[in-house]
């Protein structure tokens, strides 16, 4: 079985709209398209905001009941992953700051031995959001740091707002990441960077990670939300096999030689003359036409 041939498959399962929901995590379902049938985006937001968004166990199963269940689930098409505005503040206290996830619960930390680690982090919830087939978008406003900087850089596009930090302050509690930073920091910002952020702990202003690419876009906090689902409809528009057959396609670029990458996306480019989609799409552009998707 080639590469397309194995994503269609995982593709083909129809699944539940009714997605997870829990106490930390909130998600809701938002139509790519008033006009037409183009299915759904889900917006999934960690909703610990007293906490900063901070993950904890809870969060976490949370996270990964939602990827398994956009995995199951053909006519959500893309998810896009936020963080919980802040509660106003009571009576005479200052408002907690925005925060996409502002790290790990360090509390859960205290006392824990490598055994406990090891096995909190084996099929952790930040790969299962690394792997899910669909495309994903990080809506950043806040702090993104430690492990919600892992989560941002889980994604496959990220979009701050003018107000977001970024950073990796692990080695302040005598750590390093490890939800991946060390490995997904490296190819997004380059290796010098990636030692400079995890070395140091320092934060990097939205505008700064903008321009070593850490994320892909920075917009007014206020424009965030609009322009994170304008980028989802349009993704969410295309074919869906396409669109995971591309992002396979791409990853594939971080786990294999050049050589073997190449020849990979040669198989893939090539499986999909046997889909619906394709056919679709070509006869549609010659005549003029909007494509209407089988994804198939």
């Amino acid at each position: 079985m080639n590469l397309g041939d194995d994503i269609k498959k995982r593709g083909s399962i129809s699944g539940d709209m009714n997605p997870p929901q829990s106490d930390v995590m909130k998600v809701e379902l938002h139509p790519i398209s008033e006009e037409h049938d183009l299915g759904f985006i889900a917006s999934m937001m960690i909703d610990r905001p007293d906490k900063l968004n901070a993950l904890n166990a809870e969060v976490l199963a949370s996270l990964h009941a939602v990827c398994e269940w956009m995995e199951a689930t053909d006519d959500v098409r893309v998810l896009v992953v936020s963080g919980a505005s802040p509660n106003p503040p009571p009576e005479g206290k200052r408002a907690k700051p925005h925060a996409f996830v502002a790290g790990a619960d360090i509390t859960e930390f205290a006392g824990a031995g490598s055994d406990v680690i090891r096995e909190r982090f084996r099929n952790n919830a930040v790969e299962a959001l690394w792997n899910l087939s669909k495309p994903t978008i990080a809506m950043v406003d806040g702090f993104a740091l430690g492990g919600g900087c892992e989560v941002a850089c889980s994604c496959d596009i990220r979009i701050a707002s003018d107000r977001s930090t970024f950073g990796t302050p692990e080695i302040n509690l005598g750590l390093i990441p490890g939800y991946g930073a060390t490995q997904r920091l490296e190819r997004l910002v380059g290796y010098g960077k990636a030692h400079e952020m995890i070395m140091t702990g320092d934060m990097v202003p939205a505008e700064e990670a903008l321009r070593i690419g850490l994320v892909n876009h920075v917009v007014p906090a206020d424009d965030l939300e609009a322009t994170v689902m304008a980028m989802a409809q349009r993704i969410g528009s295309k074919s869906s096999l396409a669109l995971r057959v591309g992002k396979a396609t791409v990853r594939a670029a971080l786990d294999e030689g050049l050589t073997d990458g190449v020849e990979v996306e040669a198989i893939a480019f090539a499986g999909l003359f046997d889909s619906e989609d394709k056919e679709i799409g070509v006869q549609a552009f010659m005549n003029r036409t909007t494509a209407e998707w089988k994804h198939r």
